[in-house]
């Protein structure tokens, strides 16, 4: 019987299949970190892109806070402006008022009584005045109730003169407006 030693060619095939696995596990280890390398620059520039978009949205929501800063201001500046062209309006629109007004004081004040004061506030008018007698004070306050342009006349004090030539008064009175005069 013949003697074959086949050790050496299975080592040998041994060592071929060890050095095929480890070029496998070689190439594969390899092909893993480019995965991984190529993986995580993609994430980073994926990343970068969003960082970049999310600063443009930043940037671009400062921007429109200060335009709406601005257009509140501007409405602010509106209603003030609003406001002052609606005092400027009334106090144009009571100015034949108070003229009538005035026309209405004299045209209703009987001989006799004098005005020495006149305090207008709000719709209420305080009248301080002197009158030769009693008589003529409610003369004008029938005249002053009968008016159009006054209602609720109410005398306040009534004091004689001491020359006795008559008393003094204080009433007041308030103003209305006649409705359907073309002011």
């Amino acid at each position: 019987m013949a003697r074959i030693n086949l050790l050496p060619w299975r080592e040998e095939l041994r060592r071929e299949r060890q050095k095929q696995f480890l070029i496998a596990l070689g190439i594969a280890a390899v092909l893993a970190v480019m995965v991984i390398v190529s993986r995580d620059l993609m994430l980073s520039s994926a990343i970068d892109a969003q960082k970049a978009r999310n600063s443009f949205i930043t940037t671009e929501i400062g921007s429109l806070d200060s335009k709406i800063r601005e257009i509140k201001d501007l409405k602010t500046k509106k209603e003030e402006l609003l406001a002052r062209m609606k005092v400027i309006q009334n106090l144009q629109g009571n100015r034949p008022v108070i003229v009538r007004m005035f026309d209405e004081l004299v045209r209703v004040m009987p001989d006799g009584v004098y005005f020495t004061g006149l305090t207008v506030k709000g719709g209420e008018i305080n009248i301080q005045g002197v009158a030769e007698s009693n008589n003529r004070i409610s003369k004008l306050m029938r005249k002053l109730d009968e008016s159009d342009w006054f209602s609720d006349p109410n005398l306040t004090a009534v004091k004689a003169l001491n020359s006795g030539d008559g008393s003094t008064f204080d009433l007041t009175v308030m103003q209305s407006t006649p409705e359907g005069d073309g002011v």
